[in-house]
């Protein structure tokens, strides 16, 4: 979201330029496809993780743009709140072992990250929703000062016309109100990309979404927001209503939310990039001066812009991304649902079982979505939010299930067979999904680990503020020791 902004006012001829603009540039979007002109011979994955921040006492610390600049690494950058930050890892492929060169980078960067932030009195934690904040915590104060996010803030609640109701109902109850969107801030994810050809771009978004739900359920590391215990993966509703711009007038008429699951199977990628311009209305109508269509004519690859802007602003939880790097265009998925943490080898095995089970879905001979409504997909995605490794989903040809059974009898077979087809070795295709398979077996990820300690602390006498702090604190050392979720102990 740290893309920098220069205007920061808009007029209606703004508005009515950037309209035009921005379905000129969908028509040369649909020129550049049916063309073929897209860099898809060597597919790349890519990965982002968003970290927390905290102090010596495990709250929130305000202490980005300090911490930054103690890194000093392009790699690491800004985020909404003044207590995140983000790493964008570069590139790669899949074949071999680079995946577990992946782990080792990325465990080299975080240590090396973790001790400049040490040396300005902050620590940082991979983690969902980090479990000391309190309301107090997220006001608009706690913005980070980047000019996008105030303009972002002020154009949701222009939009809105009113102050944002918050509502989740989990074992807990939480209402809250607030006239700014820095609870958003709460919600720390880790993105995997995944490029492809515009011929497969359908093919493994609709197994994405398929997936959704599955990838929830394992790796939900967010059930605590406020010092009350709600979904599992409570990032998914924060996220959902955080963002709305919609009146609660405006959503009784059926108008889509900009964070979205979205409503129908596609046949291509260019069905995304077409609804985002059809439903939502620019909160950013900001225009280059380049004409995309003079752009393409002289044999020029145009960037865009407008298109790639508009779409920043619509939260898709599975998102479609026009990038051009080195002056060729190409085509990612980015996959949204998963949170932040535990560890990177739990990280890392939740990249592994993504990349593996959406390709084996993607290339399958009978697509399983032509067998399973939409609106199953996006139930299981939100059951699986709320239960977590508890939930069961419906799944064709199987029914009603309980999400580790499906995992264990028939996801983690295909997954294997995926990571069989990227060329990832076998020593590390078994590594990788085999913590999957335990967590499925012991009935534990970071969510479950989360509410299970702190309610043994709480038996021990502790009150819930307490207990959240301690059980941060003990969270932390698993964490930086790279031991996976599954084996965490409870009440040590």
């Amino acid at each position: 979201m740290g893309e920098k902004v220069e205007q920061t006012q808009f007029s209606r001829e703004d508005r009515t330029r950037y309209r035009q603009k921005i379905r000129r540039s969908l028509d040369v979007f649909a020129t550049m496809l049916r063309e073929s002109r897209f860099d898809f011979e060597r597919p790349m994955t890519g990965m982002e993780i968003e970290l927390n921040l905290i102090d010596d006492g495990a709250d929130p610390a305000m202490r980005n743009a300090d911490v930054l600049g103690a890194i000093a690494d392009p790699d690491f950058q800004t985020e909404l709140g003044q207590f995140n930050i983000e790493i964008n890892l570069p590139p790669r492929r899949l074949a071999g072992d680079d995946i577990a060169d992946l782990e080792r980078g990325l465990r080299a960067s975080l240590n090396h990250a973790e001790g400049k932030a040490r040396t300005v009195g902050v620590h940082m934690v991979t983690v969902g929703i980090l479990p000391t904040l309190r309301r107090e915590h997220l006001t608009g104060a706690a913005l980070s000062a980047n000019p996008r996010y105030e303009l972002l803030n002020e154009q949701i609640f222009a939009a809105r016309g009113e102050d944002l109701d918050i509502r989740i109902d989990g074992v807990d109850r939480l209402a809250v109100t607030t006239d700014t969107i820095a609870p958003e801030a709460a919600c720390t994810s880790t993105q995997f990309h995944l490029q492809v050809s515009p011929a497969q771009f359908a093919a493994y978004w609709n197994a994405s979404e398929v997936i959704s739900g599955i990838q929830v359920a394992l790796g939900a590391n967010s059930p605590l927001l406020f010092g009350r215990e709600l979904w599992r993966e409570t990032r998914i509703p924060l996220f959902e209503q955080a963002t709305d711009t919609r009146s609660e007038e405006i959503r009784a008429q059926g108008v889509r939310p900009r964070v979205w699951f979205g409503e129908r199977w596609i046949t291509s990628v260019f069905d995304l990039f077409e609804e985002n311009v059809r439903y939502f209305p620019a909160l950013l109508p900001i225009c280059d001066e380049d004409d995309p269509a003079d752009i393409l004519e002289r044999g020029d690859i145009p960037e865009l812009s407008e298109l790639r802007l508009h779409n920043g602003t619509v939260y898709r939880w599975n998102r479609p991304i026009y990038a051009v790097v080195n002056g060729r265009p190409h085509l990612r998925v980015e996959n949204r649902v998963m949170p932040a943490g535990p560890t990177v080898a739990d990280t890392i095995a939740n990249a592994a079982f993504y990349y593996g089970l959406a390709r084996s879905l993607a290339e399958a001979e009978r697509p399983i979505w032509t067998q399973l409504s939409f609106r199953a997909a996006e139930e299981n995605f939100h059951t699986c939010a709320r239960h977590g490794i508890d939930a069961s989903v419906f799944w064709p040809g199987v029914g009603t299930v309980p999400v580790t059974e499906l995992v264990l009898r028939r996801l983690l077979p295909q997954a294997a067979d995926g990571l069989d087809r990227w060329g990832v070795s076998a020593t590390q295709r078994d590594r990788l999904l085999g913590i999957i398979e335990q967590r499925c077996l012991r009935q534990q990820n970071g969510a479950s680990w989360q509410v299970d300690t702190l309610h043994e602390l709480e038996k021990q006498g502790m009150d819930r503020q307490r207990g959240l702090h301690e059980m941060l604190r003990r969270y932390l050392p698993l964490m930086h020791e790279n031991i996976p979720v599954h084996e965490w102990p409870v009440g040590a």
